[in-house]
């Protein structure tokens, strides 16, 4: 998946140098979202059909792409499988396959071929947090990354869904993604 060009990669990093002496640290916690409704479960929500639809912003907020999505997810007992199929507005396609373990207590992990490791997320109130490490492509070259991912239940039909794409501690891209529950 190449979300960003090699020139807005390089871009974003030289902007990064000017800016290392301010950290990109969040003090916003899942638990902050504790209280918060309609309250997020990954089982009632990722179940069924949907769609979505988002846009990739570089460093200095300009859009670089956009994108929609087909998912189709299922859950057998606390283990659960999303498949997201993408399009890009350059007409790049990709597939990937989300595997989701339900832990108790708001917690999940998941796996997927382009994740190193094991994401973590947890559930409070409407919103859940997953972070994870990815190989992103970007013109023929594979760079690690960090992604922290901030999903939002707006209603039991929508999940804002943001990300910022992290490298060397510092968000170089950012991902919206509004995900929309398909009647079925």
């Amino acid at each position: 998946m190449r979300l960003l060009s090699w020139t807005a990669l390089k871009n974003s990093a030289l902007s990064l140098l000017l800016l290392l002496g301010l950290s990109s640290c969040t003090t916003v916690e899942v638990a902050d979202y504790q209280d918060t409704q309609p309250a997020l479960v990954l089982e009632r929500f990722f179940n069924g059909p949907l769609t979505a639809a988002g846009m990739v912003q570089d460093i200095s907020g300009k859009v670089v792409r956009k994108f929609n999505v087909t998912m189709e997810a299922h859950w057998q007992g606390n283990e659960g499988v999303i498949n997201e199929w993408f399009v890009y507005d350059d007409g790049e396609t990709q597939t990937r396959v989300w595997k989701i373990k339900a832990l108790g207590n708001g917690r999940y992990s998941g796996t997927a071929g382009d994740i190193l490791g094991v994401a973590q997320g947890e559930a409070r109130g409407s919103a859940l947090r997953w972070r994870y490490d990815m190989l992103l492509p970007v013109e023929g070259e594979e760079y690690q990354v960090h992604f922290d991912d901030w999903m939002f239940l707006v209603n039991d039909k929508t999940i804002i869904n943001q990300s910022d794409i992290i490298k060397f501690g510092i968000t170089v891209a950012k991902v919206t993604l509004v995900i929309q529950k398909m009647r079925h």
